[in-house]
């Protein structure tokens, strides 16, 4: 059997012709592909503006710029994400505090950080960072709640999930992303989710005032709109200290094509998921779903007693699984700023067993098989 890596790109030739037709273009970067994306990808989700960014740290510093993070304010997240999603508050120089996970979905526990924020006097905390693990959609609407009464802003990380999405209590599909409950939501486009450019992310809002901002601060600080003074046509002024966190239109290009096939690609993950799911049914734990959703399945995870035993026995088959993630306040830089005394027990807990098997659009029903066999034969011994 060839190599099954955890994830990959599926990369077609609509996408290819796309890209070199980019390249026989008159923009490489800062052209019309890049608007067309961000207009195709806040259709998709439901959300009235996208701001397209050369990566999802990006997105996500912009996003806690954006919504007037300080120093020295804190803002809560989970610790069972990649490290971007916490890092982004030390940039802008927050702090960051962890709440715990629950022991079955993996997401930020709404009980953990309700508990965290009760803990504190009232404006303590500015903003919280829920994460939609492996494609779970967060509850929003329990965290809107929430935040709404301690007067905090919600980002949504929703890099795993797009295509993802909860049922309100109004029975309203809430795609992840569309910002109707978080303030502002944040896509990746690394090769292994499900849109690929390379590198590349998406910051979506329905905030006109935040789409300004995040749009100014993603160039510089620099427009030429809203001038205090106009010399000429190549006039122009920075307003603020941005950075240059711009996606190219080459990257918009690819993005546009691989957009058009996430149903399809959403679809076929669920599939996988439900294969695992009926293989492993009452011998392996795995991922809960609460109703009335729909897991994007960037991964599929599983929590074994022996995780390091059979992620080395599924590599000695050439499954290449992995690990997602090591929490981030047991991290070298989290723990030398007082992080590492932190009880989050179910974080901790989850990581000593969690494995994440393959899972992408292009693994076939006969490498499936050959995983699931793999993977049962180890645990039953």
């Amino acid at each position: 059997m060839k190599a099954i890596p955890y994830g990959r790109q599926n990369i077609d030739q609509d996408d290819i012709d796309a890209v070199v037709k980019t390249l026989s273009a008159d923009f490489l970067t800062q052209g019309p592909k890049v608007k067309e994306f961000e207009g195709k990808f806040a259709e998709y989700v439901g959300a009235k503006y996208a701001v397209a960014v050369n990566n999802a740290t990006s997105g996500l510093h912009l996003a806690v710029l954006a919504l007037g993070l300080k120093e020295g304010e804190r803002v809560i997240t989970t610790p069972i994400t990649f490290a971007a999603s916490a890092n982004c508050v030390r940039y802008a120089g927050g702090e960051v505090w962890f709440a715990d996970i629950d022991p079955d979905s993996y997401v930020l526990s709404l009980e953990s950080t309700r508990e965290l924020i009760e803990s504190k006097p009232k404006g303590f905390f500015k903003g919280i960072i829920p994460v939609d693990f492996a494609g779970l959609p967060v509850n929003l609407e329990a965290f809107r709640t929430l935040a709404n009464k301690y007067d905090l802003w919600i980002i949504e990380d929703a890099c795993h999930a797009p295509g993802g999405y909860f049922t309100d209590s109004k029975g309203i599909k809430q795609m992840c992303g569309n910002g109707n409950y978080a303030d502002i939501g944040i896509f990746s486009f690394h090769p292994v989710k499900h849109i690929a450019c390379g590198e590349g992310g998406m910051i979506t809002t329905n905030s006109e005032t935040l789409h300004k901002k995040l749009s100014l601060l993603r160039t510089h600080g620099i427009t030429k709109e809203n001038m205090a003074e106009n010399h000429g046509g190549w006039f122009y002024e920075m307003q603020e200290l941005g950075f240059n966190y711009r996606l190219t239109d080459i990257q918009s290009a690819l993005g546009i094509t691989q957009l058009a096939k996430n149903n399809t690609g959403v679809a076929r993950r669920n599939e996988i998921a439900n294969a695992y799911k009926e293989a492993f049914n009452g011998k392996i734990k795995f991922q809960s779903l609460q109703e009335n959703a729909v897991n994007a399945h960037h991964l599929f995870v599983i929590e074994v007693e022996d995780r390091k035993g059979l992620y080395d026995f599924l590599r000695t088959h050439n499954i290449f699984a992995q690990i997602h993630y090591i929490p981030v306040h047991t991290l070298p830089y989290y723990k030398g700023i007082g992080y590492g005394s932190a009880d989050l027990s179910n974080s901790e807990n989850y990581y000593s067993k969690c494995i994440s098997l393959p899972m992408y659009p292009t693994l076939t029903n006969e490498e499936q098989a050959f995983v699931i066999e793999k993977t049962l034969f180890y645990i039953n011994g």
